[in-house]
């Protein structure tokens, strides 16, 4: 599923990463790839927001803002705390 194009807020820092895997692991959405011992994005767009990489990461090498992207739209529509308006 792809969610709004280019407003993920996702990102890693190359020099902390030590490629645990474990952002690999986590994701819901298969976002992350290990290729030469580090961690790459394959689609940012693809990433909901969750957070789930960035908690896991021992070496906090992931950041993203939870809550602010499609995944808490959905969230918060689906408890009726929100009106569709994204997404």
């Amino acid at each position: 599923m792809k969610y709004l194009k280019n407003v993920a807020t996702l990102e890693i820092d190359d020099e902390k990463c030590t490629g645990c895997r474990m952002c690999e692991t986590v994701c819901p959405q298969r976002v992350w790839k290990i290729e030469n011992k580090k961690a790459g994005i394959t689609d940012k767009d693809a990433c909901m927001e969750c957070s789930a990489c960035a908690v896991n990461c021992s070496e906090s090498a992931i950041t993203v803002r939870k809550g602010v992207g499609c995944a808490a739209a959905i969230i918060s529509t689906s408890l009726g705390l929100r009106k569709q308006d994204c997404c």
